[in-house]
């Protein structure tokens, strides 16, 4: 997922503060009394780093620690970290530690090339952005399928990409809710460009990160941004100023949303309209 850089003024004590309210105020919003098991590849954290060394040119199947693979063009070793390249010729790539490489392999040519061509038509189409109603649409019926809050949802897609559907991170993450290549072909995500399909498997994802961690919604978020294996390493939201920034970013604007709601639903106008609606219905 992406790593926004954004909300660095904010102090640990108002990140915290934060995250209590914001817990509380979208645990109201899901059910309980539903569980699922769903199969998914966790999203793999990228940073940039300097001083590289010797690189493998050859496209490999990388397995991780963590039991997630993905595909990659060639790596490259940086100290006792490694980079994993995602498509030739491209300067995107995913850095992990080398000792969470349990196994390299080389990639069947057929699925690696069937990878890169989908990419490269995918980024070359130029599809017309939906309008705020459909995108708020397609997450409804998202969020209606997975019962999760179409204002959580929304306050993910702004965090991730803004809302640009072509939008892509420095580690390859792609489309509204940043899904990693690996990620989007284990949710079934053909075209990470297509808004629909992005919102349905971004969704899916965060469903099964919160079927993971009991509904413990900054859990699931920072497992979103910095995947599983860290939020299960730490016990709990990594120390990282970037994913707990993005943590309380993501509250911060599902909370003003629901605010927003709240006033609109309270304003004079709202409850008069409400009042003649009833009285009609009355007269009828």
């Amino acid at each position: 997922m992406s790593l926004p850089r954004r909300w660095q003024r904010n102090s640990p004590a108002e990140v915290i503060e934060c995250l209590k309210y914001g817990a509380t105020r979208m645990k109201a919003g899901r059910k309980a009394g539903w569980t699922r098991t769903v199969a998914i590849a966790a999203a793999l954290l990228g940073a940039a780093a300097s001083g590289a060394v010797a690189a493998d040119a050859s496209a490999l199947h990388v397995t991780l620690s963590n039991g997630f693979d993905l595909i990659c063009d060639h790596r490259e070793s940086v100290g006792n970290r490694v980079r994993l390249y995602l498509q030739p010729g491209s300067q995107s790539f995913v850095e992990v530690a080398g000792e969470e490489i349990v196994s390299v392999e080389p990639a069947p040519a057929v699925k690696f090339a069937e990878q890169q061509t989908s990419a490269t038509a995918a980024a070359e189409r130029r599809l017309p952005d939906p309008t705020p109603e459909q995108l708020h649409e397609m997450m409804s019926q998202a969020g209606a399928q997975h019962n999760l809050d179409v204002d959580l949802l929304a306050s993910v897609v702004r965090a991730e990409s803004g809302g640009n559907i072509r939008a892509v991170s420095r580690t390859g993450a792609r489309g509204l809710m940043q899904l990693m290549p690996g990620t989007a072909a284990q949710l079934g995500v053909a075209d990470s460009f297509r808004p629909e399909q992005n919102i349905n498997g971004g969704t899916t994802y965060l469903d099964a990160l919160l079927t993971r961690y009991h509904d413990d919604i900054p859990l699931a978020l920072a497992a979103y941004n910095a995947g599983p294996a860290a939020v299960d390493r730490y016990h709990g939201i990594p120390p990282y100023h970037e994913t707990r920034a993005y943590v309380a970013r993501v509250i911060h604007e599902f909370n003003r949303r629901k605010t927003l709601a709240e006033r609109e639903a309270n304003s004079p106008s709202r409850r008069a309209s409400q009042t003649a609606s009833a009285t009609q219905k009355h007269i009828q």
